[in-house]
């Protein structure tokens, strides 16, 4: 099964509509390569790296989270910049990145897919951006103390989360939004949620969960936005009939 370039982006806008959304990076075609599509590999970020893969895979596409081209980045080509879009540029690879989109997607979004894996059925988002809010909040069926939702936080993404506990208090309800949004915990305080997840953690994080008396769950950016992408290769390639792949690379963060 082929498809067009153009006819790609345009259900992938369709799709995730990232016309509704103020991103930190432009969503959609980045890098134009081969305007015939047959083989699409996906990955969280487009690091050379997985551009190597991607040649190894010989796809026409490379479809990321993380993308190239951020607000305030450096505009010169210069540098592994350089290297990573000659590299795309050389095999005629066409790079598409959407962010926030598939962050939020109701299905096939990195929110989405965690609340999945982990079996929060979410009710509510903790705010408004774009089409569809960003982070997601459940209510737990049954009261989880701290140590049980770090250890299967950890279970199910493979990696060990860092905790800031909230001693002696239950978690009934809960927030999560994936990757570096560790400054949402000011909505999850205000939403008056007994724990908050997300990617990163900074230091003063710390301090917010601490002396809110909120637990604070970093679960690794790559690990809690893997999901996204692998869900959306799967869909694809159900859908479309492409033949899609999603290639995981380890990071440790």
């Amino acid at each position: 099964m082929t498809i067009e370039r153009q006819e790609l982006i345009t259900y992938l806008d369709r799709l995730l509509q990232p016309d509704q959304f103020n991103d930190y990076a432009p969503n959609g075609l980045q890098v134009e390569g081969v305007q015939t599509i047959q083989r699409v590999v996906t990955g969280v970020t487009a690091s050379q790296a997985l551009i190597d893969q991607a040649i190894t895979r010989e796809a026409d596409v490379l479809l990321v989270h993380h993308g190239y081209f951020w607000r305030n980045e450096a505009s010169a080509l210069t540098g592994i910049k350089k290297r990573r879009i000659k590299a795309l540029m050389d095999h005629d690879i066409n790079l598409i990145a959407y962010h926030l989109p598939l962050d939020c997607h109701p299905e096939l979004g990195n929110n989405a897919q965690l609340g999945r894996l982990m079996g929060w059925v979410a009710d509510a988002h903790m705010q408004s951006s774009g089409v569809t809010g960003l982070g997601l909040c459940a209510t737990l069926p049954l009261a989880c103390t701290g140590i049980e939702v770090q250890q299967h936080l950890s279970r199910v993404l493979g990696r060990e989360a860092l905790h800031i506990d909230a001693p002696s208090k239950p978690i009934k309800r809960i927030g999560w939004c994936t990757g570096g949004a560790q400054g949402m915990i000011d909505q999850a305080v205000a939403l008056g949620l007994d724990a908050y997840v997300s990617g990163e953690i900074s230091e003063s994080t710390v301090h917010v969960a601490r002396e809110n008396g909120v637990h604070y769950f970093a679960a690794g950016h790559h690990a809690t936005e893997r999901y996204g992408a692998k869900a959306l290769a799967a869909y694809l390639q159900q859908e479309l009939g492409l033949d899609c792949e999603f290639v995981d690379l380890p990071n440790p963060a």
